[in-house]
């Protein structure tokens, strides 16, 4: 099991470094008032559907009225649509029905006037946990129905921490230098830095460790593969070998990361600007529903196409 799966919070106590959210949803709790509606907004990483899933716990909800959703997959309005039909239903085992919305900002718009409906007419034993990085692109509507739990990035002390107590537990040692590099690299992410520690745990070599936290970052794999797409001269097989170390969870970053890359070459002008449009062209929409292989399909348009 990965790193970041095997030592997940199983309660508020062994969250990292989110203490303000923690007192506030024990005291919600204690107090017995937890809004039906909540909104846990944060970057990626850092413990917005752990807490959900640890509060849905408190609030006893069995494993049969625990619904988690993510709308990377499911984003249309027929999700919606589900959940007004099983919300009137009492629950199966606990106390409480709760949905987990994770990524909810991708539902789409039909999906979010439906969902602002719902939220108008909640059942008692019903709760929503709206999990997201982007809450902006939720509608004002639902971000004002909802109580908002702001998730921070952690500080470095609290990724050491958390470094030197997994290693320990697994057994492993990492030297300064792999550490800091980690730190650099996650970006304030505890699920960042445990898939880091987790990809360099069979690797015995210094420099091969630190090579692979090097190569591994989504922000790397993006200038590269938006270098590759530039030349016009890329064989497919070069792109396609990049394309291999992308996960669902890093294409729309990705996708942005080549847009941004090429939108500006195109400002710069000259030969080169033609080819940037054209990667514009293909990587304008999002890969929200295609994933993956909405990415493979715009990076083997740009490889083929013929005319830059």
């Amino acid at each position: 099991m990965e790193l970041y799966k095997k030592y997940r919070p199983k309660s508020f106590k062994t969250v990292i470094g989110q203490e303000h959210a923690t007192k506030l949803l024990e005291k919600m709790i204690e107090n017995n008032k937890v809004p039906h509606t909540l909104l846990f907004s944060g970057s990626s990483g850092n413990g917005k559907t752990t807490l959900a899933r640890i509060l849905s716990k408190q609030l006893n909800c069995s494993k049969y009225d625990l619904n988690e959703i993510n709308c990377a997959d499911f984003r249309g309005i027929d999700m919606v649509r589900d959940i007004r039909d099983q919300m009137g239903l009492s629950p199966l085992g606990g106390q409480c029905k709760v949905w987990i919305i994770d990524e909810s900002h991708k539902l789409s718009a039909d999906a979010q006037n439906a969902f602002l409906k719902i939220l108008e007419d909640t059942p008692e034993h019903v709760y929503f946990m709206l999990a997201t990085t982007h809450p902006e692109k939720l509608l004002n509507t639902i971000r004002t129905r909802c109580t908002e739990i702001k998730i921070k990035d952690l500080t470095g002390r609290h990724i050491q921490r958390l470094l030197k107590r997994i290693c320990t537990k697994e057994g492993l040692t990492i030297s300064d230098d792999v550490e800091e590099r980690i730190l650099e690299q996650c970006e304030g992410s505890a699920r960042k830095a445990l898939v880091l520690l987790d990809q360099i745990a069979n690797l015995e070599d210094e420099q091969d460790r630190l090579d692979s936290i090097k190569s591994s970052t989504v922000e790397t794999q993006s200038i590269s593969l938006a270098k590759l797409l530039m030349n016009k001269n890329t064989k497919w097989s070069t792109v396609a070998s990049t394309l291999k170390n992308c996960t669902p969870e890093n294409v729309e970053q990705i996708r942005w990361s080549v847009l941004g890359y090429a939108g500006k070459v195109m400002l710069g002008g000259g030969n080169v600007a033609a080819r940037a449009f054209i990667i514009v062209d293909f990587f304008k929409d999002p890969f929200y529903d295609s994933k993956v292989a909405g990415l493979t399909h715009a990076c083997y348009s740009v490889v083929h196409c013929e005319d830059v």
